[in-house]
């Protein structure tokens, strides 16, 4: 019989685990990494070489997206891309619609893909012929695990338990379409049968495994895309109880997005630009992930270098020119991410990308990131009192606060678990594989938590 394992699917971060229900194993499922116990949740999708696109994910398609898009040279081509029909009184026509496409573009990279599940607007995007689902995209990268998976075991997988966020989505109805475009994801990748377990759960079931009596735990769940919290009774596995579950939608790719609205955006242009609606477009998107990539057009080249032509903050939009057409994107967020990871350890760092035509730098302090992200401290604490109240239980009745996701070391929260449940109670676990492991215990169990 094949075995089953457990995946943490994360926003940022992803790992496999496989268990025998008493010892647990995170799989090295990334060598390429510093720590390959840990793959980064990121697509490189290339063109189709033999009637095949191949897909690599982690550090390899990190690595290789950098060899084949920076500074790379474009070639735009008119396609077309289907038809519009317009209705207006007795008036009845169909035109063509065409678009600009880079015909040298060797690859496009995805990053968030979890976020994408549970997106009110984000249904898939067509990469070069074509048309990828989010549940496609999902599978991809699912089936990816997979398979270095299988290699790692010498054995096929027929199973998996996926961990899932206490609330994908506000709604119910959107939370369950949420789950079900995963399960779909998951069966495409070759997976027969397909549970899941919430992922603040899971890193609950691994937690217990250091306890030798009871205990009432708040299990702090905090990674890139989500808040998680449980209240769990832990330590006999014949009387454990869930009390409470809470979340939020705060995490980690929040405060990348508030640094750069609140600390960079000047570097490209923002308050220079009065009158120039479509300057500010652009300038407004660098903080979105999602689009920044999709700006880099013929329509957008000639509108920046007509403001600059005009004397509009002419390096400032050189700069804006540059991080869009020169594929720097994914250098700029990583630059802003490890800031941000760099100020839990100290009290400033350096923000910075040099490249031609592009030099940016920017002294970013704890002090002012913990500023920056006051109103997100203050719904994490919201939430908090509001699963405690949930749970029936006063900070005082927690016996263990325990903290798993990268988000969880921010000073900040630290601070604010301490303050409300005495700094003795407070666990650090494994940030990056805990949830792994136990979604890997759960799966070799076979049976729900409670």
């Amino acid at each position: 019989m094949s075995r089953k394992v457990g995946i943490d699917f994360g926003t940022s971060n992803s790992g496999v685990a496989v268990s025998d229900g008493r010892q647990v194993t995170v799989l090295p499922i990334d060598r390429q990494n510093v720590i390959p116990e840990v793959v980064k949740s990121i697509l490189y999708i290339t063109r189709d070489v033999h009637g095949r696109s191949p897909v690599y994910v982690g550090q390899e398609a990190i690595e290789l997206y950098y060899k084949h898009n920076v500074n790379r040279l474009r070639r735009f081509v008119k396609q077309r891309a289907g038809e519009v029909e317009y209705f207006g009184g007795d008036m009845f026509y169909v035109t063509d619609v065409y678009v600009y496409v880079d015909e040298l573009q060797p690859g496009r990279l995805l990053q968030y893909i979890k976020t994408a599940l549970r997106s009110e607007d984000f249904e898939g995007t067509q990469i070069f012929d074509r048309y990828y689902s989010v549940v496609d995209i999902t599978a991809l990268y699912l089936g990816s695990l997979k398979q270095r998976a299988e290699d790692l075991l010498g054995e096929p997988l027929s199973g998996v338990t996926l961990g899932r966020p206490v609330h994908f989505a506000r709604t119910p109805e959107r939370d369950r379409r949420a789950e079900d475009m995963l399960r779909q994801a998951a069966e495409q990748a070759g997976f027969k049968t397909v549970e899941f377990e919430l992922e603040p759960v899971a890193a609950a079931l691994y937690y217990e495994l250091s306890l030798d009596r009871p205990q009432n735990v708040l299990v702090f769940d905090f990674g890139g895309g989500t808040l998680d919290l449980t209240v769990l009774r832990l330590g006999d596995p014949q009387r454990r109880e869930v009390y409470a579950t809470g979340g939020v939608d705060v995490a980690g790719s929040d405060f990348d997005r508030t640094i750069i609205e609140k600390r960079l955006l000047e570097h490209f242009g923002q308050g220079q630009v009065e009158g120039e609606a479509h300057i500010r477009e652009l300038i407004d998107a660098v903080a979105d992930w999602m689009v920044l990539p999709d700006l880099s057009t013929p329509i957008a080249r000639q509108r920046l270098e007509r403001a600059i032509g005009r004397g509009v903050a002419p390096a400032r939009l050189k700069a804006l020119e540059t991080l869009i057409f020169n594929d720097l994107a994914f250098s700029f967020y990583n630059a802003v991410e490890a800031a941000k990871i760099e100020l839990s350890q100290r009290g400033a760092a350096l923000i910075t990308l040099q490249e031609q035509g592009i030099d940016l730098w920017e002294l970013y302090t704890r002090a002012q990131f913990e500023s920056d992200i006051q109103d997100y401290r203050a719904r994490v604490e919201a939430v908090l009192l509001e699963t405690l109240a949930a749970a029936g239980l006063e900070p005082g009745q927690i016996d263990a606060v325990v903290k798993t996701g990268g988000s969880s070391n921010i000073p900040l929260f630290n601070e604010l678990l301490a303050q409300m449940f005495g700094p003795q109670r407070v666990k650090s676990t494994h940030a990056f594989s805990s949830v792994a492991a136990g979604l890997g215990l759960r799966a070799a169990q076979g049976r729900r938590f409670a």
